[in-house]
Parts: structure tokens; sequence; C-alpha cells
């Protein structure tokens, strides 16, 4: 049976979602998660994008992603095989590491968008692997506290979001009471 084609123009946004496939790791290190960070910044110069926010974890990775103009499916593609690669390569191993295709929805309003990156950025949390989200290295969420420095994400796309002279504490209270209201899980059932 064909694969349902994804819908895609230039400028769609999306939430991007890859599980390691049966649910294992597809980090093992530090150097696996620098690795997969590389690749997005290598596919973002050959395939412009725009990054607002990613948290990779240790069996999934989340990406929310604006095309310009390439195709998401040649996006992730290449993200996806280029990680592959390198990890069957790495440990010896064959077949999938990914569990099937990406996941992907559509970004289509701006309380969707500013939602989704609090839902990333949240999501060591509310797996317990953290108490706050600052202290997940693997999550975009200190470039948005300019505590990181880094310019595969792009924070003024969420920021632009809020009309006020300090946009980020005005996020990371936005984020924190996503924690403390548990308000976050519209997004786990897609």
């Amino acid at each position: 049976m064909p694969k349902k084609k994804r819908i895609w123009y230039p400028g769609a946004m999306y939430h991007i979602m890859s599980r390691g496939n049966r649910k294992k790791e597809l980090f093992r290190n530090k150097i696996d998660y620098q690795y997969y960070l590389n690749i997005l910044k290598s596919i973002k110069s050959d395939y412009p994008f725009s990054l607002s926010s990613y948290c990779l974890m240790k069996n999934h990775v989340h990406l929310q992603i604006k095309t310009k103009g390439i195709e998401i499916w040649k996006i992730m593609r290449q993200i996806n095989l280029y990680y592959a690669k390198y990890f069957n390569k790495k440990y010896d191993l064959v077949g999938h590491v990914f569990q099937g295709r990406y996941k992907s929805k559509l970004i289509v309003d701006a309380a969707y968008d500013i939602g989704l990156s609090r839902y990333i950025h949240l999501n060591p949390v509310k797996a317990k692997i953290v108490s706050t989200p600052e202290h997940y290295n693997w999550s975009s969420y200190n470039i948005y506290l300019g505590e990181k420095k880094d310019n595969l994400v792009d924070v003024d796309n969420i920021f632009s979001y809020y009309f006020c002279k300090n946009p980020v504490s005005r996020y990371k209270k936005y984020c924190e009471s996503g924690i403390v209201n548990g308000d976050n899980d519209e997004f786990d059932n897609w």
C-alpha cells in the first residue's frame, strides 16, 4: 500500500518525532547526541530550514521545523539516513534504527506553535529525567534562556509571539507553568 503523501508548501511548519526501532535507544552516549546535532547542522546548510526547538531523548527525537524551499520528507530522509548509517556502523548493527517513518504534524496556528515548543522542552521533565528543563543538555531550552549559544536554533520564531522587551523571562515563565500545572499533555496523542 502506498504511503500517504505529507502536506508540504514553502514555509510549512511541523512537529517531527522519530523513535528508535522497537522503542530502543537512539543515543547511547554523549558522542551520539552530539553527532545527531552535527547532522542537523550539516543538513540545514544543504537543505535550508528553520529549527525552532528540539529535544533528543534516549529513544526518540522531537523537532520543530519550518521548511523553506525544500520538502520536509527530503530533509528528514537525509537526517535519519545519515544518523542510521552512523549508528549501525558505530555499534556494528544492521537493519532499521528508526521505527517506521517519522511522524509529522502540520503546525497551523500560533497557539499550537508556542505550546509545542513548551511540550518539546518539557519532555525530559515529564519523563522524570530532570526536575527542570534547563538541567537537560540535549534540548534547545538553554539556547532560549541565552545560556548556550548555537546557530542551529532560531528562537525568533517563538519569541515573535511575545510583544515585550524581555521575551526570555516570559518564555521561561510560560514553560515552567507547564510543570506546575501539568497542562502539557495535549501533544502526546497525535
